[in-house]
């Protein structure tokens, strides 16, 4: 009988706690929206202002093979800004050293080369010991209580809902205009 008990003891507490999964149904959903960034010039870019907007955060490097998204991103954002969307670029230098400009370089490449227009932060750190704290929320289900991934290159995508909550992530290689992407925008 006692044997019987300890067995289920020690069933049930590494069952609990063993496991390395993380059982989401536990998690809150956290909102975006309580975040305040820099922008490209150094002004507060406050994420509560996006409240009610599906929001794309993309990492951005200008010397990069991915480099030429940039024109389907403006042009993705020029389509649907007007239908509460917006893209938000974080420059970051964590792959390859595919973004060693300043914010002032990155914004001026940016603009005469692709014509963006869409809000721009100043660089960051999106993987590693230094990843900001946005991409800490990004990635890591405990902060955002939906889902766990890692940046895996430049020009990865993740989506925002209108209520500041993640919904995924998308592949750095998937072209912003994909199919899946504006099914997304448009849903």
């Amino acid at each position: 009988m006692i044997l019987k008990l300890n067995a289920l003891v020690f069933m049930a507490f590494f069952g609990l706690f063993g496991s390395k999964t993380t059982d989401t149904s536990l998690l809150e959903k956290v909102s975006i929206h309580k975040f305040t960034v820099k922008d490209i010039s150094g002004n507060d870019f406050d994420f509560s202002t996006l409240k009610g907007k599906k929001v794309m955060i993309v990492n951005t490097a200008s010397k990069c093979g991915l480099t030429p998204q940039y024109k389907q991103l403006q042009a993705l954002y020029e389509k649907y800004k007007d239908d509460n969307f917006v893209i938000v670029g974080f420059p970051a230098n964590n792959f390859m050293s595919q973004e060693p400009g300043t914010d002032s370089e990155i914004a001026s490449f940016c603009q005469k080369n692709y014509g963006v227009d869409f809000p721009m932060m100043s660089k960051i750190s999106v993987a590693g010991k230094n990843k900001h704290a946005i991409y800490k929320f990004l990635t890591d289900i405990k902060e955002n209580g939906v889902a766990g991934s890692t940046v895996k290159w430049n020009f990865q995508k993740y989506l925002i809902d209108e209520e500041g909550y993640l919904v995924k992530s998308i592949s750095p290689q998937t072209k912003p205009d994909d199919k899946k992407i504006i099914s997304w925008i448009e849903g």
